[in-house]
């Protein structure tokens, strides 16, 4: 039990989880109201690494269901060890010979073995998953249900009454009732639509990417190796990655790999050749690398150093508007024209290219034109880049 918000916030610290006030207000309430948390977002932002925290920090013990599609209720709530069972039938076959030795008919052999049926349901034989572990353990828990959005409809269904009453029924035995509630974390990347019935039951909250600042902190806090300087620079060049028309864009968890893997390297500098071989640690597919290498030479300037992002600059930059590949740091911010353009998909079956392009003059006009999209080449412009450079035009010739 926490005793307010800050401790929640230093608990978490303690074990290298960075939290925002408001993510530290949701595990209070989870500690004060007893209802499970329900934390969506993009894959690698810390929601499973926040029920291990959580777990560590007050000293319980982490059961985790991973959850899967085709999964039932047996490998989530519990499943009857029939081997065991049989192994028990034979054993106590000459036992059952004698209680059905006097039975004058089929029906009262049938029904004396019958009487003797708890003596197989019953908890000798109850296998717990993690859930029914949770609830019936005699040691408080934080329960993990990581991936939720994985498995059917029909767990979320059979999970609600667990998630709402702590509760899990077993029909040949009865119901289990948590004496100690334990903590829940359910974590969904959002492949599908969840439940009403489901999120009604839980605290809900949205992880995104953190801020620059923070994500340098948690980068920071995990202790990699790797220098301040390069730490602050890598950030950098990851949140320009996340920009990027990616098919998985990196996370966290990616970031802090990739601290890892440049400390190991020893590296004194980032440049563009040691960013193009390390890459491949952070982003799994072949059409993402090809992306990410070919805008890498452009997020580092001639002399090395990667720009600082700053949380108060709110100048737009290209891969904000466009998410595109070949994406400018920033406009223009003095000049009377402005012209910006996008390399197409790298991929050798596709062709396209992007541009964008406006012109002010004293009087205040100006134009704006955008075609060819990078991805598809189906000639579609980034009319965004144009919009922004026309407006800029006007301003200009104001």
């Amino acid at each position: 039990m926490f005793a307010s918000v800050a401790e929640v916030t230093e608990r978490l610290a303690a074990y290298g989880y960075i939290a925002d006030n408001r993510l530290a207000t949701t595990v209070f309430l989870l500690s004060r109201l007893g209802k499970p948390v329900l934390l969506e977002g993009p894959a690698g932002v810390g929601k499973t690494e926040l029920a291990k925290s959580l777990a560590a920090a007050c000293g319980r013990r982490l059961l985790r269901l991973q959850c899967y599609e085709g999964q039932d209720e047996s490998k989530a709530l519990y499943e009857w060890d029939y081997g065991k069972q049989l192994l028990y039938t034979q054993m106590l076959r000459e036992k059952i010979s004698e209680i059905v030795a006097d039975a004058p008919d089929l029906a009262s052999a049938v029904a004396r073995i019958g009487d003797q049926d708890s003596v197989f349901f019953s908890d000798r034989f109850l296998v717990a998953r993690p859930v029914l572990e949770a609830i019936r353990g005699p040691e408080p828990a934080v329960l993990l249900i990581d991936e939720i959005d994985r498995a059917d409809e029909a767990l979320e269904a059979v999970l609600l009454e667990s998630l709402a009453e702590y509760q899990v029924s077993v029909p040949e035995i009865g119901a289990y009732t948590a004496s100690v509630l334990p903590y829940v974390v359910l974590t969904s990347n959002n492949t599908r639509d969840l439940s009403a019935a489901l999120k009604r039951r839980c605290l809900h909250l949205y992880l995104d990417y953190p801020d620059a600042a923070r994500e340098l902190e948690i980068v920071r806090s995990k202790h990699t190796g790797l220098p301040d300087a390069l730490a602050e620079q890598l950030v950098s060049v990851v949140r320009e990655l996340r920009g990027l028309r990616l098919r998985k864009s990196p996370g966290i968890s990616e970031t802090i790999d990739w601290a890892h893997a440049l400390a190991v390297l020893g590296a004194e500098e980032l440049d563009a050749q040691l960013l193009a071989e390390t890459v491949n640690v952070v982003l799994k597919y072949e059409r993402d690398l090809v992306r990410a290498r070919e805008a890498l030479p452009r997020l580092l300037p001639p002399g090395g150093a990667m720009p600082v992002l700053s949380e108060q600059d709110d100048s737009p930059t290209y891969s904000e508007m466009n998410g595109h590949a070949g994406a400018q740091e920033q406009y223009p911010r003095n000049a009377a024209n402005a012209i910006g353009g996008a390399n197409g998909d790298t991929d050798p079956t596709r062709n396209g290219n992007g541009n964008g392009n406006g012109n002010g003059d004293g009087d205040g006009d100006g134009d704006a034109t955008g075609n060819g999209d990078g991805d598809d080449g189906t000639g579609q412009g980034h009319r965004a880049f144009a919009a922004a450079t026309h407006h800029r035009a006007l301003a200009k010739g104001r």
